[in-house]
């Protein structure tokens, strides 16, 4: 049975600012693919909460690559996931603060 998934507040403007991004800088095409993969992945998560590793820095999250560009961070919760944010994987990782 499929979990429910929620963004955080901190990944609802994180992934706004993304697809402006995208969509600005690249093109319409470009952001509607990053929304097909996110679109997949989020339904691989809420089928199969545990497909994803753990994250090493941060315990109890899991790390979900969408694109080699962009990393989510989910927290499996008893009746839903909840994703806490989206991670440019081309920052330095002590930029990601829970």
């Amino acid at each position: 049975m499929a979990r429910q998934v929620v963004f955080s507040k901190r990944a609802r403007n994180n992934l706004e600012k993304l697809l402006n991004y995208l969509e600005t800088e690249w093109s319409l095409k470009v952001k509607n693919e990053f929304i097909a993969k996110l679109d997949r992945r989020i339904l691989q998560i809420s089928r199969h909460p545990a497909s994803c590793p753990e994250s090493e820095y941060f315990p109890g999250l899991h790390k979900c690559v969408v694109t080699k560009q962009t990393t989510l961070y989910y927290r499996v919760k008893e009746e839903e996931i909840e994703v806490i944010t989206f991670f440019d994987n081309r920052q330095d990782p002590n930029k990601l603060k829970p």
